[in-house]
């Protein structure tokens, strides 16, 4: 019998893959745990963006015809993705704020880095798999009024930040560990594979080879840039259930800083006056300004933004979450809209980044609301099995790292969500011209092409 309920899961995952169409694009879906798969994800299908050197004539300066037609495929498919419905993000203010905040606070001098949209896909996940009051407060903090609607906005958001053309690669990931002696409702697991891209997986809960397969997994979805915080990701063999996602992005400034220009120079951090690498470059850009912040932001190729942040003198980073007029900052979209601006020449002194932070979310999440899905005794996961009462969430654990170069910016994320049958230990988380010089604590926010944060992150060591 199980045997059989095995094979009608695979099934149903490979027809359910089907039907979202498209071809496997992303090349970090290269998993080799074959072995306990049952069903990949297939990913919409994206044309390269062409070279223009690739396509000189022999003359050395004209291009190919041929180029415009490889170009006009590019474009084409850039432009479906991110052609998602009016207001596809609206209500999401309230969850990005409130997610921002809570866990950028409490750095205590350390740098935080979060992906809002990472633990969004985890927690809409997470709402397929409840039922009931456990649901609704899901629904509640990620501000959607049904479990259809979440599923269309979350369909739309991973469209809108979906890319992979060779050049710029912002690619969401999905997948489900489940336990080998354990029958799950297939409609359920079909609509995580449907709408969430979601891979699927069986073995033996709590064995070195079983976590060995979600942690090569999360190393291949966040580009190995993860790998120290993944090699402590285990499931426990009370573990019903894990719920993995992830998030990598790469991608080029419009305009690259100049490695000739870079230079040593002193940041002032919580800690002292530290040595690090400054990039140094000049740029015609708009300048913003609030009563207690500065910003300005950098375009990517292709799309998306890196903002930064500098609070007023004398006023932390964590402090700064607190004022309103920031949040409304980070969270309009549309930075044009904003009254306090103008275009001078600004003279940016940005720190080389490394940093990364490896959080435990479970008490952040109770303090916004969401108490039953950790409470056995009042929990909803109906729509998971009927095999095992009393399940609840027995950790959230979410990592991220981002790089920042001359060159461009590369960043990582992944949640893990453990649904469990009984109580686990949760570790406690570990023309006029303007200078903008980042030399002490600030914050950061990288946004995809439509102003939605990917990553965040607070900055008190810029090479930690």
């Amino acid at each position: 019998m199980k045997r059989t309920l095995s094979l009608l899961l695979a099934l149903s995952f490979l027809l359910a893959l089907c039907a979202c169409g498209g071809t496997a694009a992303a090349p970090a879906q290269k998993t080799g745990t074959d072995a306990a798969a049952l069903a990949a994800p297939v990913y919409p299908s994206m044309a390269p963006q062409p070279n223009q050197d690739d396509y000189l004539k022999e003359n050395g300066w004209e291009v190919d015809d041929s180029y415009y037609e490889a170009y006009s495929a590019w474009r084409s498919d850039l432009l479906a993705l991110r052609r998602q419905p009016a207001g596809y993000a609206d209500g999401l203010e309230g969850y990005f704020a409130g997610s921002i905040r809570q866990f950028l606070s409490g750095a205590e001098g350390e740098n935080r880095v979060f992906s809002p949209l990472n633990l969004y896909m985890a927690l809409a996940m997470l709402a397929e798999i409840t039922d009931g009051s456990s649901r609704q407060q899901i629904l509640d903090l990620l501000g959607a009024e049904s479990l259809d609607a979440l599923r269309q906005q979350a369909g739309a958001l991973w469209r809108a930040s979906f890319q992979n053309d060779g050049v710029t690669a912002s690619v969401l990931a999905s997948s489900l560990w489940m336990r080998q002696d354990i029958a799950y409702v297939p409609e359920t697991l079909e609509n995580l594979a449907k709408y969430y891209y979601a891979s699927s997986f069986r073995g033996e809960m709590g064995s070195a080879e079983y976590d060995a397969l979600l942690q090569r997994w999360l190393n291949e979805q966040t580009g190995g840039l993860l790998e120290e915080q993944a090699a402590g990701v285990h499931m426990d063999p009370r573990t019903v259930l894990a719920l993995a996602t992830a998030i990598y992005f790469k991608a080029p400034w419009n305009s690259e800083f100049q490695a000739y220009f870079t230079e040593n120079g002193s940041f002032f951090g919580p800690d002292g006056e530290e040595t690090v690498a400054f990039l140094h470059g000049s740029r015609e850009i708009p300048w913003y300004w609030g009563a207690h912040f500065s910003a300005v932001g950098l375009g990517m190729e292709n799309g998306g933004d890196m903002w930064f942040l500098l609070p007023e003198e004398g006023l932390t980073p964590e402090a700064l979450l607190q004022d309103a007029e920031l949040m409304d900052f980070l969270l309009l979209r549309n930075k044009s809209a904003w009254a306090q601006q103008k275009t001078p020449l600004v003279h940016l002194t940005i720190p080389k980044l490394d940093v990364s932070s490896d959080l435990e979310l479970s008490e952040g999440l109770q303090a916004l609301g969401l108490t039953e899905v950790f409470d056995a005794k009042r929990s909803d996961f109906t729509p998971l099995t009927r095999d095992v009462e009393e399940l609840y969430v027995s950790s959230v654990q979410h990592a991220a790292r981002l790089k920042l170069d001359e060159e461009g910016c590369e960043a990582a994320a992944y949640t893990v969500i453990m649904v469990a049958t009984e109580a686990a230990e949760i570790e406690e988380p570990e023309p006029e011209e303007i200078y903008f010089v980042l030399d002490r604590p600030f914050l950061f926010v990288l946004t995809n092409a439509d102003g939605l944060p990917l990553f965040v992150g607070l900055v008190n060591h810029p090479a930690e």
